[in-house]
């Protein structure tokens, strides 16, 4: 059995397998052991956790989780690797396999099923055309979960920690933000991949919050909001929201939301931190149903 995490064992397993990399799947195998040490440590697991780990690929990382947490579930849409984890996670009895598609599977059943509905932790290391829809489908799932830690785009992880006023803030950092603490645990060159992308990575944990930080009204009003006002970033707050026809919000509302809140009627939506967004849906959706 080929040690992993490394380029030789990657290489050695690749050849046996006459395995070809999937551009529609943006496989990139990690072949550094510190880098693989350190999403573990990040993580938190111990001998006491279940891990839902996306997109196993060879097996590299679930190696490593499966020597550390009670129990892995990893979920790979590749079929072709089906084979090559049975191998590879043979001396491994704590690991399961599922062959699916992580946006298309019931989450909330599936620890139900594997983990009698207790909070697991997910580890992954994503691909980068579908790391939003990803993120936002385990927290729009509200499963039990305890923590994201995830290997994403250096500029995605940038994005979904920073505040108002910056270029890289938008729809995704008040989604994040929503749901859970980010928190940025490593930065990863491309030279720790096979084969190496093009950009740079990094690693983030995403702590998962037991309650959202702000009260919100209607949750989907209020992400619904949030799209539209970075759909047209560059248009004052209003403006977006009277063009996007399916809000059903005319400019003369959100401009009188505003400034019932004390802000200015030409504000940008990228100057609104979360906190102000809830309290701007509250109040715009009082104003939609005609109260005062």
């Amino acid at each position: 059995m080929p040690t992993l995490g490394n380029p030789k064992g990657t290489i050695e397993i690749l050849k046996k397998y006459h395995f070809n990399f999937q551009k529609r799947y943006g496989q990139n195998f990690l072949i550094d052991s510190n880098i693989l040490e350190k999403i573990v440590e990040s993580a938190g697991i111990s001998g006491a956790d279940c891990v839902l780990e996306i997109g196993p690929g060879i097996g590299t990382m679930t190696q490593y989780l499966a020597q550390s947490a009670q129990k892995v579930i990893a979920v790979e849409i590749d079929r072709a690797l089906i084979p090559i984890l049975e191998d590879t996670l043979s001396p491994y009895d704590n690991v399961t396999v599922i062959n699916e598609d992580i946006l298309k599977i019931d989450i909330c059943g599936l620890i139900r099923e594997k983990n009698q509905g207790k909070p697991v932790k997910v580890v992954a290391n994503l691909p980068y055309y579908i790391t939003t829809p990803i993120i936002m489908g385990l927290f729009e799932s509200h499963a039990p979960i305890a923590s994201i830690t995830v290997m994403v785009q250096k500029e995605v992880a940038q994005r979904m920690q920073v505040g108002p006023g910056t270029k890289d803030y938008g729809a995704l950092s008040l989604a994040v933000q929503y749901y859970a603490r980010p928190q940025v645990v490593a930065s990863v060159s491309p030279g720790c991949f096979i084969p190496r992308p093009g950009v740079g990575s990094a690693v983030i944990r995403l702590d998962r919050y037991e309650k959202p930080p702000v009260e919100v009204d209607d949750e989907r009003f209020l992400f619904a909001v949030i799209r539209a006002a970075f759909n047209q970033r560059r248009k004052t707050l209003a403006n977006s929201l009277g063009n996007a026809k399916e809000l059903g919000v005319s400019r003369q509302q959100a401009t009188a939301a505003l400034e019932k809140l004390g802000f200015e009627p030409s504000i940008r939506g990228e100057a609104l931190a979360l906190e102000q967004f809830a309290r701007f849906c509250n109040c715009l959706s009082r104003e939609i149903a005609g109260f005062s």
